[in-house]
């Protein structure tokens, strides 16, 4: 029997389970039963997990944990299901990002190109001209609805139902209407689209649905959005004339900021009615960002990024930014720079349409805006003449103070390695 016997203090945990197991013939090797009957090696051994294997593998699967059955699926969110199925989506990205850049694209197709032909009608005498312009300018919030119902993808009863809604909120919307057609259009799109092709008179109950909230909405919250938001711009243009050094600058700042940036600049400016020394100094920061891009990256993008940059968007810097953020500084620290002349050593004043205050250089958008501006006040006796002062004020301010800047910043920023080769790259 002694041959048989097991040194237990070297045995693996799987030895010692099976042992217990077997308790008698435990007894047995330890001399306390001599007439049990020993344990098989063989097929102790045999219940010994492989080498690295868990312990508890040489447990019989009669005595594994039962499989628990899944849990049931739950049943389906009916009211998020219909809102997927409609295409409601209550996010940040479609409101405010979305929602709002179409309501400036909506603005420049009606307001902005109506104040140009208007302006370029005043200045050549056509007639054709000047009541196109008109005509363009007078759908303004119907124009500026109907993208937002385009940008929300409202079917085309919508969209048409919309025409109504936004002329509505412009009309009771005041001096701050852009920011209450905002608000207002996307409360009827949504609910246009949540009653769209729901009935078999659809022709009828969507239009009807759309126009009635739109409607209500506007005479319910127009006029408070619109204050506010006039109220707001106000406060800004009074404390640019009041502390132009100051205010210049943070303004050139913050709206050329958000014209580079996934916002709309020139909806802001609109959203506000930002004009004078206000909207003087935010021409001034976009045209810095946009004049300073065109040249800083002109090594990498030649004649393509100029003209693409300079004289349409900034925006396509947008994810070298994100890679790079330092590629910004030359084309921020200018436009804080360049805000803070236009608003006391120039007195550069945007008196056109608000829209074009964060246009910039964008289709000469912002420098047509400011000579519109100079025109309607000569033409209404608030202003002397045109004179060779206010063009070289202009040129100053849109482009040469810019594009200096820019350069000089740039080539310091490139000589301490934050600005790399092909940091500026930009697909075209």
């Amino acid at each position: 029997m002694n041959s048989q016997r097991v040194v237990y203090h070297n045995a693996s945990p799987a030895q010692l389970l099976n042992a217990f197991r077997h308790v008698p013939s435990a007894f047995q090797y330890t001399g306390l039963m001599n007439d049990a009957e020993p344990i098989d090696s063989d097929n102790l051994a045999a219940s010994e997990p492989a080498a690295g294997g868990d312990a508890a593998s040489a447990v019989p699967s009669s005595e594994t944990s039962t499989t628990l059955d899944p849990e049931p699926a739950r049943p389906p969110n009916r009211l998020q299901a219909f809102l997927a199925r409609k295409d409601i989506v209550f996010s940040v990205q479609r409101y405010a990002y979305d929602a709002f850049s179409a309501l400036a694209l909506g603005l420049f197709a009606s307001l902005l190109i109506g104040t140009i032909l208007n302006t370029a009608g005043t200045l050549t005498h056509a007639q054709f001209l000047i009541d196109t312009g008109k005509f363009a300018s007078s759908v303004s919030g119907a124009a500026m609805a109907v993208a937002i119902g385009y940008a929300l993808k409202a079917p085309p009863l919508v969209l048409c139902s919309l025409v109504a809604v936004g002329s509505a909120a412009n009309q009771l919307g005041g001096a701050g209407a852009p920011l209450a057609v905002l608000f207002i259009a996307i409360i009827a799109a949504e609910f246009g689209k949540a009653v769209s092709k729901e009935t078999s008179i659809d022709l009828i109950v969507t239009p009807l649905v759309t126009i009635l909230v739109g409607v209500a909405a506007a005479w319910l919250l127009a006029p408070p959005i619109g204050t506010a938001a006039s109220q707001l711009g106000s406060l800004v243009m009074w404390a640019t004339e009041l502390q132009p050094l100051l205010m210049g600058a943070l303004v050139a700042l913050i709206i050329g900021l958000a014209l580079v940036m996934p916002t709309s600049s020139a909806a802001i400016c609109a959203a506000l009615g930002l004009t004078g020394l206000a909207g003087g100094a935010a021409v001034a920061g976009c045209c810095a960002q946009m004049v300073g891009f065109a040249l800083i990256s002109f090594r990498e993008n030649r004649w393509g990024g100029l003209v693409s940059q300079g004289l349409g968007t900034a925006k396509l810097q947008m994810p070298n930014i994100f890679r790079n953020p330092r590629i910004i500084i030359p084309t921020l620290v200018v436009s804080a720079i360049n805000g803070a002349l236009a608003a006391t050593v120039f007195q550069f004043h945007m008196d056109g349409p608000a829209i074009a205050s964060g246009m910039g250089t964008s289709g000469l958008v912002g420098p047509i805006g400011v000579y519109s501006g100079w025109v309607e006040q000569a033409a209404a006796g608030l202003r002397p003449a045109i004179s060779a002062t206010d063009w070289l004020a202009m040129l100053l301010v849109c482009l040469v103070i810019p594009a200096v800047l820019s350069l000089a910043l740039a080539a310091i920023l490139r000589k301490l390695g934050w600005i790399r080769k092909d940091d500026l790259k930009i697909p075209l």
